[in-house]
Parts: C-alpha cells; structure tokens; sequence
C-alpha cells in the first residue's frame, strides 16, 4: 500500500500544475490568437501600452491605427485584446 503513495501524490502534483497553471495559459494564448486573426479594418482597439485607436490597415503581423496624434504601425500582438473587447461593448 505505500508503495503506491508517492507515484499517486506525483501524478496529483502533476494534475493540480496542469489544471492551475499549464491549462489557463494555453487558453489565453489560444483566444489572444483568435483576437488576432479577428481584427479587421475600423475596429476600436487599446494597445497593451495605453494607446487608443481605430485599425486603418491590417499586414501579415502589424497593424496601422488611427490615434489622435497620426497612424502608428504596431505589432498585432501590442493589441490588448481584454481591454478592446471592453471598448468595443461599450460603443
């Protein structure tokens, strides 16, 4: 019966990472893409730094927004996709 403690408690260890730690961050990374490739041309959007915009321009990996101060060229994954999807309920 002892013998088979210590394997168990590893695969519960095991269990417990991949639920709390592995699994949620597999799903953030999987809606982040989703958000990513769902951008199209007059969305709304907040980038991860602060900046508010509109999409004028979409490229393989960067887009082109419209601020108040002219059009930036950032990296698509610059984009926060939680604080978007906020604006873009909003409006």
């Amino acid at each position: 019966m002892n013998d088979y403690i210590l394997p168990l408690q590893l695969v519960a260890l095991f269990a417990v990472i991949y639920f709390f730690m592995i699994r949620p961050s597999q799903n953030k990374l999987k809606k982040e893409k989703e958000f990513e490739t769902s951008l199209k041309v007059g969305d709304k959007i907040i980038t991860k730094s602060g900046f508010h915009g509109k999409v004028t321009e979409i490229a393989e990996t960067t887009v082109v927004i419209e601020t108040m101060s002219g059009k930036l060229k950032i990296e698509k994954s610059a984009i926060s996709n939680e604080m978007s999807a906020i604006l873009n309920k909003k409006a």
